[in-house]
């Protein structure tokens, strides 16, 4: 082999390389020839690389793989190495046609758990009070017996813009009271202590 910066031209025999995986890495035992796949550079350029393993991501997939590129080792000579990174599929990676994945680790997320009903409707619905006092409405869930009948019902939005007014207030035997201050408030009670 040549070394890099020699005059004559670098001879094309290369050692191939393969990367030693870190430890932690999910293929360090794989015990399996990784099936290729087609990886998409940016530029839309392509190249044949392997499928090391496929992670489920919320809303997406990520997939492990590996190319193969020149480099320079520490004594000047070039080899072929693998270099392996995680990509998004199917933007930046695809299929083989007639290549089989079954063999490639696959980690599914979970489903997700069941969001069970809380049985109280949705919503929030403001009762004005008459006179002269300070206190002029209070936001209360539609359920609350002290909410008024027939009130229309709020948004969120609504709600909250309903309680920043100086003359209301929020039930507290609702519940109205314990979740929307910390969305009016944010973090603000919180002292450094």
């Amino acid at each position: 082999m040549k070394r890099i910066g020699e005059a004559e031209e670098v001879v094309a025999e290369h050692v191939i390389k393969r990367v030693p995986p870190a430890p932690g890495d999910p293929v360090a035992d794989q015990g399996f020839e990784p099936p290729p796949v087609i990886v998409i550079w940016p530029g839309g350029q392509e190249q044949t690389g392997v499928l090391h393993a496929r992670h489920q991501v919320p809303g997406n997939w990520l997939y492990l793989i590996g190319v193969t590129l020149w480099n320079a080792n520490e004594r000047g000579e070039i080899e072929r190495v693998e270099y392996r990174t995680w990509v998004e599929a199917p933007l930046h990676v695809r299929p083989v046609d007639g290549v089989s994945y079954d063999v490639v680790p696959t980690k599914v997320l979970p489903p997700p758990l069941p969001v069970e009903p809380t049985g109280r409707p949705t919503g929030w619905v403001l009762q004005r009070l008459a006179g002269r006092g300070p206190v002029r409405g209070v936001v209360h869930a539609p359920d609350c017996e002290e909410a008024p009948a027939g009130a229309p019902v709020l948004a969120l939005p609504q709600a909250l813009d309903a309680a920043e007014h100086p003359g209301t207030r929020l039930c507290a035997l609702c519940g109205a009271a314990q979740e929307l201050e910390p969305l009016l408030n944010g973090f603000d009670h919180i002292q450094d202590g």
